[in-house]
Order: structure tokens, then sequence, then C-alpha cells
């Protein structure tokens, strides 16, 4: 399903079918690669990284599943039993459980120190940040270095605890919280494809009188575009603890509101419980709005 989903979005005009992914008697088999509708650039394989079956009939969005808020994610096990009958819930692409990834980028025209870049990122695809790293770093940002952090305990200076503290979060109010996060998101992802231009002339230049000289440049930026991101994430996550503080949200003026749950999940309470908590009225006691 994840294959089809992306093989749906780059070429949409061949619309291949979802029978083979649902198992459908008789389904052809998918093809085994497909030729994109238009030219992808480095931007736009990120986002074929960020992918919930959006706008499909697997949206997992769209089931009580995703509750209230509209979490496009299942806690493992994804599969179960009622009554007998086996189900499944879809694994996308963008998933909680993800440590690393990256969109590689190859440019024959440029000395390999400059031209190989990858574009890395550390937890769920769909919050993540990539970070252009060269191949020819000496070493890589603190941030995600080995030995910066563990799985046995938080670290603030790790990128991996830094993202999932932020994203972990952004899982209780999701339909809310991603807006936050994408803005910050693509402000970084936006000024790195801006900068990129620059990064190669200065580091080219360097390459011709020394590539030793290139290769320092190229590390220096690097850890300065990590360091400056861990700084702003964390900034992230203590501005969404504020802004979400105990189930309210504050507006642009910092003013503390309480938005209605969405009126599909109101009547999913209601028909799940409703005849427990339905309001009665008692004569002579006034009816608390509230």
């Amino acid at each position: 399903a994840r294959v089809w989903s992306i093989f749906n979005r780059a070429a949409k005009s061949q619309k291949i079918p979802m029978d083979f992914v649902k198992a459908e008697k008789g389904a052809k088999p998918m093809p085994l690669f497909v030729k994109p509708d238009q030219k992808l650039d480095v931007r736009d394989a990120m986002e074929l990284m960020r992918d919930h079956y959006q706008g499909t009939e697997f949206d997992m969005t769209k089931d009580v599943g995703a509750g209230p808020y509209k979490l496009p994610y299942r806690w493992r096990p994804m599969g179960f039993q009622v009554d007998g009958q086996a189900y499944v819930h879809e694994r996308a692409i963008s998933t909680q459980q993800t440590g690393f990834s990256f969109v590689s980028q190859s440019r024959s025209w440029l000395p390999d120190p400059v031209g190989g870049v990858l574009w890395f990122g550390v937890d769920d695809t769909y919050t993540t940040v990539y970070v252009p790293i060269s191949c020819g770093i000496k070493e890589p940002p603190k941030a995600f270095a080995i030995g910066t952090g563990n799985f046995n305990e938080f670290n603030w200076d790790s990128a991996f605890w830094t993202f999932n503290f932020v994203t972990n979060y952004t899982y209780t109010r999701w339909s809310d919280m991603i807006v936050d996060v994408q803005k910050v998101q693509r402000e970084f992802e936006g000024r790195y494809a801006a900068d990129q231009a620059e990064v190669d002339r200065t580091a080219l230049e360097l390459y011709r009188q020394n590539p030793g000289a290139a290769r320092d440049y190229l590390t220096q930026v690097a850890a300065k575009e990590t360091e400056q991101l861990m700084g702003r994430w964390k900034k992230l996550g203590e501005f969404l603890i504020w802004k979400y503080l105990d189930g309210n949200v504050r507006n642009e003026r910092g003013e503390v509101t309480h938005p209605k749950a969405p009126e599909d999940w109101l009547r999913c309470i209601v028909k799940d419980h409703g005849d427990v908590i339905k309001v009665k009225k008692v004569e002579g006691l006034a009816l608390d709005e509230e």
C-alpha cells in the first residue's frame, strides 16, 4: 500500500487501481516502477515521504480510530481480532516508529564532497525537518552523532529525543498542533533550499584551492544549521505546551479559548454513551450551559 501511495501521488495520470493492494481477486500486480507526471525535485521527494494515504479510501484521518483530532496513526499491534474476524490497520509511510529517514541528492557536475547531499531527518517523516548534510563533512553534527543520547534516557542534546518530544505531544491534538509544527518545519526546509546555491558556490571555490578546506566549511555549515534547528525545535515544544495546556487553546493574542470538539466526534460520543450523559431537565433547576 505504501508503494501504491507514492506511485499514485507521483503519477496520478496513470490511475493505478488499488485492487492489488486490497487483495481483490483477479487483481493485476502493480507496475515495478512509474514515470512521474512531472520532474521531481528534492522537496517533492520529501513530501512524498510524508504520507498517511490522505485523499484515498485508506485515509487514516477518516475512521473513528483517528479520534476527535484526526490522528493518522494507529499504535502497535496493528492487527487485531473482534468476534473471530481478523483486522489490520494499514501501515502508512509516515509512522511514529521511524528512527531516521533521508532524501539522497547526487549532482555529478560538482566534486563528490560538494555534490552529494543527504537531506537527513529523525523520527516521524511527517514532523521531521530534513537537514542538508554534505557527504564531504569530516564529522556529523553533535545532535546526530553516535554517542549523543541513547534509548534508555531522554537527552535534549539528541535530535532523536528532541524531535520525539515535539512529535509525541503533537499526537495528542494532531489536527491543530500539526499546523504549528509544519509552519516551523517549512520555514527551515525553505531556508535550507534557498541557501543551498550559496553554500555550493562557497564550497566549490574552497575546493578548487584546497579540498580539505571545503570539507571543513561543509562540516561547519552542517553543525551550525543543526544547532540552530535544535534550539528552535525545543522552543517549538515549549510553545506547544503553552498554547495547548490542559486541553485549552490560546489564540493569536495569547487568550485562552475553549474550542468545541468536532461535530462528528460529538455524535460518536452520543451514539456510544448518550443515554448516560444526556442532560435531563429537572423542574425548578436551571441547566448549566457549560
